[in-house]
């Protein structure tokens, strides 16, 4: 019984360690460019690509905005010609900035709210891989309050503190019986916290070609008093206590920026990022649980993450006074070694592809929309824990639309 519990509950926390949840959707402008644009102060979302580039904005300004997410996840059992896919759940990623300081711009207040890690996916109860996940909702969203500095005329610097705060609820089959034949259950369900930070420095040159150094910290965020909720025959009952509670320990990585922007000419800017997402905090996987039995012991297992990156490559035309139009590539390396595939995070190394535009209706009224797109690679793996076998393939989808107020 012991072996069946931990099968069961290993897993769940892989939801925030991947490059497959760790959402890159927190601005539209940039998101239109592929994620570049830490070295263009663009608009209010630098509060989240370069806090150092904030206090070089024109005018202060709020602006809302979300992408509905639809991941489109497949998996092929091996010796099996039967696709099984995700149901179609549509994802929330949002993000609301502010930024305001004194005319002069010699320094500026931002505040962010976004969602830098978050998924939904709902493979069904009865799929060949039900032991190890029927479905996930999680939402981690970020609170980061800004200063940035103008220490010259070309260089300036920001930092600003980090909060999350996390949500998840996660289901998968246990592997014992009811009389009718369905199987036993189990919904993972908590909330936690984590502190960071997020820095920036912002260099424009003579030749006003543009340079970022951005650090975003890891954040170790804290699931206290998560309930445990078994769906079992009454015969199991006692192996399985009702009201159980557990406490984890989730690291979400620090990440480290170099960008550059190029000025093509006038009206268009190239932006260009490499990222460094260290994601070796993640070795191992451990719960503590409140109450203990003979089937439910304290666990520990091992992870070993490696590092990921990726590089972005985006352009900003403004194609008239009022309206400007982006494109984007980029390539992401996968954190996930061999071995530790799963379907809460069918990660594999992807390409990305965008695209955008946005539209001045007044000198203090802007729209910007943006369409993402990923596609991961096919993977075929064999998990270490929980022993599913086949082969993942992925699309990710991300339309986006935000409105922008400046005064």
């Amino acid at each position: 019984m012991k072996k069946i519990l931990l099968s069961a509950l290993l897993s769940f926390p892989i939801w925030v360690m991947a490059q497959g949840f760790q959402v890159n959707l927190q601005g539209q402008k940039q998101i239109g460019m592929a994620g570049a644009g830490s070295a263009l102060a663009l608009d209010e979302a630098s509060v989240f690509f370069n806090p150092g580039a904030v206090t070089f904005l024109e005018k202060n300004s709020i602006s809302a905005g979300g992408n509905p997410l639809l991941f489109k996840s497949a998996f092929q059992q091996a010796n099996s010609n039967v696709t099984e896919n995700v149901k179609n759940k549509i994802a929330t990623p949002f993000e609301l900035y502010a930024v305001w300081g004194p005319k002069s711009n010699k320094w500026k207040l931002g505040l962010g709210v976004y969602t830098p890690f978050g998924g939904l996916v709902d493979w069904g109860d009865n799929w060949s891989g039900k032991y190890a996940l029927t479905s996930l909702n999680l939402k981690a969203i970020y609170f980061q309050p800004t200063l940035s500095i103008k220490i010259t005329d070309r260089i300036g610097i920001g930092a600003g503190f980090v909060y999350n705060y996390g949500d998840v609820n996660l289901q998968r089959a246990i592997p014992v019986n009811f009389p009718d034949g369905r199987s036993g259950k189990v919904t993972l369900d908590g909330t936690g916290k984590g502190y960071g930070w997020n820095a920036g420095i912002y260099i424009n040159t003579l030749s006003n070609i543009t340079f970022a150094i951005t650090h975003k910290s890891k954040v170790i965020t804290k699931l206290d008093g998560g309930s445990a909720e078994f769906d079992v025959p009454n015969s199991l009952r006692t192996s399985f206590p009702a009201g159980n509670t557990f406490n984890a320990e989730l690291p979400l990585p620090a990440t480290t920026t170099l960008g550059i922007g190029i000025p093509l000419s006038k009206s268009t800017k190239l932006a260009f990022d490499a990222s460094w997402v260290q994601w070796h905090i993640y070795q191992d996987l451990s719960f503590d649980y409140a109450t203990n039995t003979s089937a439910l012991a304290d666990t520990k297992s091992a992870r070993n993450y490696r590092d990921g990156s990726s590089f972005k490559l985006g352009i900003n035309h403004q194609a008239t006074e009022k309206l400007a139009l982006r494109a984007g590539v980029g390539y992401a390396l996968s954190p996930v070694q061999d071995g530790y595939v799963t379907p809460e995070a069918p990660d594999a190394n992807r390409y990305i592809l965008s695209a955008g535009a946005g539209y001045a209706f007044t000198s203090k009224f802007e729209v910007n929309a943006s369409f993402f797109f990923e596609d991961v690679q096919s993977r075929t793996q064999k998990n270490i824990e929980t022993g599913l076998n086949g082969t993942f393939k992925t699309l990710v989808y991300a339309p986006g639309l935000s409105l922008t107020y400046k005064w």
